[in-house]
């Protein structure tokens, strides 16, 4: 099982590598941020910094979350192009001071960073909700990259195994408890 997934996980760390480059050449050539949502875009960046800070904060090998740093390097230049070209670079202080406080506000209590690293998967679930609420208020997809979309979906396909395993050992779990015979006491 090793063996298949070590490819799977450097497939996955080259394709973090250049996941927003798609997303960001998108923008750069429009001109346009139209159909990304500032939103999602926040909320994800959010949700890596979480993650980045909850691996470093417990001194978990480098290799276990190295596409973070890359990611979050994306993220912001990403988030930079959107602020720009959407007439909002003002903005973009007020981010670096929450985002910049957020990294060290986790660590002062080692609950904050338990607690915010359990909210991570709801955080990254809702950085979809919100990229896919935008799509449907506009109607428009506007510069949102495919590509971007459709490698991020590549990256989390090694955890549809997990998740597929987890729900049939739930499945036989509830099956042996169906077809558990009482035992009759006499």
């Amino acid at each position: 099982m090793e063996a298949l997934l070590a490819p799977a996980h450097w497939s996955t760390l080259l394709v973090c590598t250049v996941i927003k480059l798609p997303q960001v050449v998108a923008v750069l050539a429009a001109r346009s941020a139209r159909g990304v949502s500032l939103e999602s875009l926040v909320l994800e960046l959010s949700g890596f910094l979480v993650f980045l800070r909850y691996q470093s904060y417990y001194s978990y090998p480098l290799e276990t979350y190295l596409e973070y740093p890359i990611l979050i390097a994306q993220d912001v230049i990403l988030l930079l192009f959107v602020l720009h070209y959407s007439g909002n670079m003002k903005q973009a202080l007020p981010y670096v001071v929450i985002f910049v406080g957020g990294w060290y506000f986790l660590t002062l209590q080692k609950w904050i960073i338990d607690l915010a690293m359990n909210l991570c998967t709801l955080i990254s679930a809702a950085s979809k909700f919100a990229q896919l609420r935008y799509l449907w208020q506009t109607r428009d997809s506007g510069q949102v990259s495919a590509l971007t979309w459709s490698m991020s979906a590549y990256t989390c396909a090694i955890l549809v195994r997990f998740i597929i395993m987890l729900v049939l050992n739930i499945w036989v779990t509830a099956t042996i408890l169906h077809y558990r015979k009482t035992e009759k006491t006499d």
